[in-house]
């Protein structure tokens, strides 16, 4: 993974962002979900850079695993058009008190929800049993209503979980890596494993890449009018849609081994410090280019 600050001049002359989009969690958020915290203390920053990708102009669309009512007030906060909730199951338009929810079509299982029949499904159960002392509920935001995901907490093969599902019956259902958890043995007693990731159980098809793409779709907007700020997996996979996706430096370690695109790019500071130092510079050159 290249570094940001190498690469930032060359970017800011290729792409004409109009769109940001951000993870929230470990990216835009720090320590604790606040806007303001960073490790060790608390920084303006953060704060500073959402109000910079405002002022120019820019548009920001939160994209996140939490679910809709988990981000609807979030989004507020931060003056986002949209958010995109449950790793991408929903795409949320906001115009003023009025959301226009949009659900992708691999989520739509008859009559109930996604969560609903992937529950009844026993696929969950299936995959806690198989990977016992390595899988947990993401408790308590396992237990919050959701309508297209199961939240799973733990430390497993992508890869292998995936074909034991479609082995099972379960081929049409995904695990997603949503990034590292701080915290192993001690936070964590009922897993036998040292590190801690989230995973999502979807409707294949569902992802912060397929949403990112259905957004940009329904509001006309090319790739190169975008960036990503993230901090996971799932952040690095959504490449193709976009720009450039520029990974906070506390998320180096959920990349690990991981075989990213070339235009994703690894910043120099964690949380919203990093996300700041991937935003101000295409704020400022909309602010230029504007004029103003």
């Amino acid at each position: 993974m290249r570094m940001a600050s190498e690469h930032l001049p060359e970017l800011l002359d290729s792409l004409d962002v109009r769109t940001v989009y951000s993870d929230l969690d470990g990216t835009l958020l720090g320590p604790g979900g606040s806007l303001f915290a960073i490790p060790g203390g608390t920084s303006p920053e953060p704060a500073l850079a959402v109000s910079a990708v405002l002022e120019a102009g820019l548009e920001l669309v939160v994209v996140s695993g939490r679910t809709r009512e988990q981000i609807r007030e979030v989004a507020r906060v931060v003056g986002a058009i949209a958010y995109a909730a449950e790793l991408g199951g929903l795409l949320v338009y906001r115009r003023g008190w009025v959301e226009e929810v949009v659900r992708v079509e691999v989520v739509r299982r008859g009559a109930g929800s996604a969560a609903e029949a992937i529950d009844r499904s026993g696929a969950a159960g299936f995959l806690l049993e198989r990977y016992r002392g390595r899988l947990e509920p993401h408790a308590p935001w396992a237990f919050l209503h959701r309508e297209c995901s199961i939240l799973l907490r733990g430390n497993l093969d992508v890869d292998e979980a995936r074909a034991e599902l479609r082995g099972a019956g379960y081929g049409w259902l995904d695990v997603l890596d949503n990034g590292i958890l701080t915290g192993g043995r001690d936070r964590f007693p009922g897993l036998q494993v040292d590190q801690v990731r989230v995973y999502h159980l979807v409707p294949v098809g569902v992802s912060k890449r397929s949403a990112i793409a259905l957004d940009r779709s329904r509001r006309g907007i090319e790739a190169a009018q975008s960036v990503l700020i993230g901090d996971s997996p799932s952040d690095a996979a959504a490449a193709p849609e976009v720009g450039a996706v520029f990974v906070v430096a506390n998320g180096q370690p959920a990349l690990w081994g991981e075989d990213v695109a070339d235009n994703v790019f690894l910043l120099d500071r964690t949380h919203g410090l990093g996300f700041a130092d991937a935003v101000l510079p295409f704020a400022r050159r909309a602010r230029t280019r504007s004029g103003s």
